[in-house]
């Protein structure tokens, strides 16, 4: 009989003996969908944000044992929870102890244990408070801890991954094409930089929040638009990386209701999302926008862009940067084919996006559209400004959109030349591929 302070514990579906493969998916599975909300209890209750992602991981490590010998507990959160709560007291009490032994040498037992810092082991039952009604500010309080300012974008975006999206060192290392080293030692800074700061585990005062908001959707941006178009590397997309954006940006959509620029985001990314399927040959080489089969968009994604999109309009002053990038999406959502598209419509809210938030790319977009609306003599001008200018030198964007203007200009040779200097600054091998056969062709 199962003790009565233990979850029961359930076994294969065929009935016999757990297996640790069926542990491993059940902690894997839990993990992902949860980590967020066991990693922000566990960082209230401990008050130390490194201490609750570490025990969290040890717990997980041990119910990759406990589960394939005993059975999946019909409340995995639970267990885990229980079981990083043991290992946080056992962490206190070493400290606790440690602390007591420096106060009796140094003869100030009393200001040792205080200056511990550590809650007081708690004893009685084992399962760790979980309010619900804090749940939610508690995640929130998480994307909010792991974008905080102090860290660098790139160690904002592996502790984001890593805390709130239950990615392994490994899996954000692949995602990147980074070696794993160097994503553990992202996190391991973010996390002592985060303790060295005194960055309290709880949401930021109101008059912050807005402009903390705008790293947290940030680092969502940066890890869509890596998952959706790699820099690097041998594939064009990275889905699992994209998907991932996805479901923390409806996650903070959940808890921000009222947050226009979120709903933007979220709709950006859906929009974009519905394009995968048709956005690569089986082979996994890149097809262009004219030449995709919009059959294969996902149908439900653009209808949950466009909830968003309307979700955003409707509780914002005005679409944001994301929201303005999201309506461009939504343009090419309802347009049955490229010359159908509401070209004219897209160039204005390219105008509006160059207001609230200008960039060479989103200048170099413009142009694009410019071409589509009215012809690329017009779009050329507007690219040869930025060459001058300088402006994205060193990128394979600019000199792969002029060789496109040139080529329909008839001017062959200058054409040819550029679509060779983008194929050459272009770090990611399908769009080479891309750029070097529109090369060849105009031979």
């Amino acid at each position: 009989m199962a003790r009565a302070d233990r979850p029961a514990l359930t076994h294969d579906a065929t009935g016999g003996p757990p297996s640790a493969e069926s542990a491993r998916r059940a902690t894997e599975a839990v993990w992902r969908i949860e980590s967020a909300r066991i990693v922000s209890a566990l960082a209230r209750y401990t008050a130390d944000f490194e201490l609750a992602e570490d025990v969290a991981q040890e717990a997980l490590a041990e119910a990759l044992v406990s589960w394939s010998r005993d059975g999946t507990p019909t409340n995995p959160v639970g267990w885990l929870l229980t079981t990083a709560r043991r290992r946080a007291i056992d962490n206190f009490r070493r400290r606790s102890a440690l602390d007591e032994r420096y106060g009796m040498l140094a003869g100030q037992l009393t200001e040792g244990q205080a200056s511990s810092g550590a809650p007081a082991p708690r004893d009685g039952s084992d399962d760790l408070p979980w309010d619900p009604d804090r749940v939610d500010d508690d995640v929130l309080a998480l994307m909010f801890v792991a974008c905080h300012p102090v860290l660098s974008p790139e160690a904002r975006v592996a502790l984001t991954l890593r805390a709130v999206g239950g990615l392994s060192s490994e899996e954000i290392a692949r995602a990147f094409l980074v070696p794993v080293s160097t994503v553990q030692a992202r996190i391991t800074r973010a996390k002592k930089t985060i303790a060295a700061a005194g960055v309290p585990f709880e949401l930021p005062p109101s008059r912050e929040r807005r402009e903390r908001l705008g790293a947290v959707l940030s680092v969502l941006y940066v890890i869509f638009t890596e998952g959706s178009t790699a820099t690097t590397g041998d594939r064009l997309l990275r889905p699992d990386l994209a998907y991932e954006a996805i479901r923390l940006a409806r996650m903070l959509a959940t808890l921000l209701p009222d947050a226009s620029e979120v709903f933007g985001l979220l709709a950006l990314f859906e929009l974009t999302a519905a394009r995968f399927p048709a956005r690569t040959d089986p082979d996994g080489d890149p097809v262009l926008l004219e030449d995709q089969d919009r059959r294969l968009w996902d149908g439900s994604a653009i209808r949950r862009g466009r909830a968003a999109l309307a979700r955003a309009t409707a509780v914002g002053r005005g679409l944001g940067p994301y929201g303005l990038q999201a309506a461009i999406a939504a343009c090419h959502a309802s347009a049955s084919s490229v010359p159908e598209t509401e070209w004219e419509r897209v160039v204005l809210l390219y105008e509006a996006l160059g207001r609230v938030a200008p960039s060479p790319v989103v200048e170099l977009n413009r142009a694009v559209a410019v071409a589509m609306a009215y012809g690329p003599r017009h779009a050329l001008s507007i690219v040869d400004e930025m060459v001058a200018s300088g402006r994205l030198s060193g990128s394979h964007l600019l000199p792969s959109v002029r060789g496109e203007l040139l080529a329909r200009l008839g001017r062959t040779a200058e054409a040819r030349a550029e679509l060779e200097l983008a194929a050459r600054l272009c770090g990611n091998l399908r769009e080479r591929s891309v750029l070097l056969r529109k090369a060849a062709a105009l031979s």
